[in-house]
Parts: C-alpha cells; sequence; structure tokens
C-alpha cells in the first residue's frame, strides 16, 4: 500500500464521528471523507465532506472508490424512552439493512478494511462486580438496539467473508468527553448545582472510555495489520465505582461532592418509581469488560488517563455545556 491513505467516516457529525475526523485530519498522509446528513461543523485540512443521505446512495457509492478503510460510526443509537411501538424493525432498518448495504458497496469498489464501530450491549447489559463481559462470550443482548448491533456484526462477518474485506469490530462501553450528554451530563449539572446524592452506598465497577481513547483505538484498527477479524471490547482500562467517579468529576469541575447512604434498592425502586429505571439500573449496577486483547494484539494502550479525560470533559462543560442543552448523540453504550 502507497504510503497516503484514505478513509471514510459515516456519522462524521456525531459525538465520536466529529472527534474521530478531527484525529485523522491531522496526519498529512491521510485524505479524509466525512460522510454525514449534515453539513460538518468545522473546515478542516485533508477533509471532504460527503453529503448523506443514503447509506445505499449512488453518490456515497461512487465515493468509496478509492477508499482504504470505512469507518461506520452511523446508526440509529440507543433510546432511553422509545416511542415506536415496533422499535426493532425501526433499529434493523437503520443498523442492520443499511450497515450491510453500505458493507456491499465498500467490497465491491475494493476497500481494504470495514472498521464497525458496534456496542457493549451485545455482551449484555451489566456483569457481576468482579467479573467482566470478553469478545469471545456468548451474546446476550437484551434490547432491541443490543440486537441490532449483533445482527449487523453478523451481516458484516458474511459480507466481508464472501468479499475478502478486512473486517474489525469494536464494542464501546459508555464514551464520554467534551460534548457529552445523557446521564453524564446529568450527574455534571448535579454537581455544580451542590446537590446532595444519595450515592454514597453504591458498590459496584463500570468500564468506561474516554472519546479521545476510542478515536486512537479506531484510528489504530483502521490501519494495524494484526486487527483483521478481530472483535475488540474497548475501554480506559480502569474501572471505577459511581460514587468514586462523582467525586473525581467533582475535582475536574473544582466543586464538591455531597455523598450521602441510601440503600441499593431502595435506590432502585426509587428510579423505576420515576420512570427512569434504566437510569438507575445504570448508576447502580457493575458492567466491565475485559479490553486486554487490544494491548496484546494491537500493543493499544489508552493515550489518555481517566482524571485527564475527566478534566477535559469537565473544562467543555464549564466554557459551553451549560449554556445550550446537549445534541442528541453516540455517546451511549
Amino acid at each position: 500500500m502507497s504510503s497516503h491513505k484514505s478513509i471514510l467516516v459515516t456519522g462524521a457529525n456525531g459525538f465520536v464521528g466529529r472527534r474521530l475526523v478531527e484525529s485523522l485530519s491531522a496526519d498529512p498522509t491521510t485524505t479524509v471523507y466525512a460522510a454525514s446528513r449534515r453539513p460538518l461543523d468545522a473546515v478542516l485540512r485533508n477533509v471532504t465532506h460527503v453529503q448523506l443521505g443514503d447509506l445505499a446512495s449512488d453518490e456515497l457509492a461512487e465515493r468509496l472508490f478509492g477508499i482504504d478503510v470505512v469507518v461506520h460510526l452511523a446508526a440509529r443509537v440507543h433510546v432511553m424512552n422509545e416511542t415506536y411501538a415496533d422499535a426493532l424493525a425501526k433499529f434493523r432498518h437503520a443498523n442492520v439493512a443499511a450497515t450491510a448495504l453500505l458493507a456491499e458497496s465498500a467490497a465491491a469498489a475494493g476497500v481494504r478494511r470495514f472498521v464497525f464501530v458496534s456496542s457493549v450491549k451485545v455482551n449484555g447489559e451489566e456483569t457481576p462486580r468482579d467479573g467482566a463481559f470478553r469478545s469471545t462470550d456468548a451474546p446476550c443482548p437484551h434490547d432491541p438496539y443490543g440486537v441490532s448491533k449483533l445482527e449487523a456484526e453478523r451481516e458484516l462477518q458474511r459480507i466481508t467473508g464472501a468479499f475478502g474485506m478486512e473486517l474489525a469490530i469494536v464494542r464501546p462501553v459508555l464514551v464520554y468527553g467534551p460534548g457529552v450528554g445523557a446521564n453524564f451530563a446529568r450527574m455534571m449539572r448535579w454537581l455544580c448545582r451542590g446537590v446532595p446524592l444519595p450515592f454514597g452506598s453504591i458498590d459496584n465497577l463500570r468500564s468506561l472510555i474516554a472519546l479521545d481513547n476510542l478515536c486512537d483505538l479506531l484510528v489504530t484498527c483502521a490501519w494495524h495489520p494484526a486487527a483483521d477479524g478481530q472483535t475488540f471490547l474497548a475501554s480506559d482500562q480502569e474501572d471505577i465505582s459511581t460514587p468514586d467517579l462523582l467525586r473525581r468529576l467533582g475535582i475536574a469541575l473544582g466543586r464538591p461532592t455531597r455523598l450521602f447512604n441510601i440503600p441499593q434498592d431502595a435506590l432502585r425502586w426509587a428510579f423505576r418509581w420515576g420512570g427512569q429505571a434504566e437510569a438507575g439500573r445504570r448508576l447502580c449496577s457493575s458492567l466491565r469488560v475485559d479490553a486486554n486483547p487490544a494491548r496484546q494484539i494491537l500493543s493499544w494502550r489508552p493515550p489518555v488517563s481517566l482524571d485527564a479525560a475527566l478534566l477535559r470533559t469537565a473544562q467543555h462543560f464549564l466554557g459551553v455545556g451549560q449554556k445550550a442543552a446537549p445534541r442528541r448523540g453516540d455517546n451511549r453504550c
């Protein structure tokens, strides 16, 4: 392969996609094609925007000729309060059928490698505190989003096997970083307002991954020869409890963390009563992953520590996060 490389990123205006495109654009030997429905938020050197209306469109198929690697981030993301009666059909259309069409077009155009951003939800929703999901575990998705991601993985394995295109799959845990929304932003708002929080008795461990760390791993999977045929569970490789996360996030924000104790069963009940059962589960349960294969196979190490990533997240939040509601993004696992 020549020293110059070309890569196409779908979902380029999403939470992860924006940062990934920005990171890729810093390499003068790489031409980046950023595919998204809306124009890019910023003009970047070495980046060409591809207006994405349909993953199976002729325009996108034409853009795939001459591309070395596709990183596929575009998806219908996990929804906390689903409103569609047949949510699985919506997820299958966006996350399975569209992914398969994109992969077939990529293979026909001679794309060498397809990097698919899946989800830890393929493995399941929670682990024992002293346990961890592994990529070799039998899949156990619990919701339509997780089912659709598993089905997309299997379709990609079928297509790439038939066409001889390389495939790397990355299943991230919850992604946090500048611009993060959902529960993570809610926690920062609580801390900034000095709200006493009833989470002191939670005894869990959760794996997280910083936005910069995930993007670094995706770039590694795009080019590393040993990534072909692998599925990686992606994390910061430092697990943390909810109370410890709040304390360290409070330090990053320069705010005191006021925790008091309520039994976990009572907390879960209170969240269910308030119609926030899933948010309560995420705060109270453990979800750990074994991210060692990325270290062993790719010699990959997270370039940003958890505390440094929390500081970047907090600084962004203090600068702009409280002035406008965050956009929906793909930060949820």
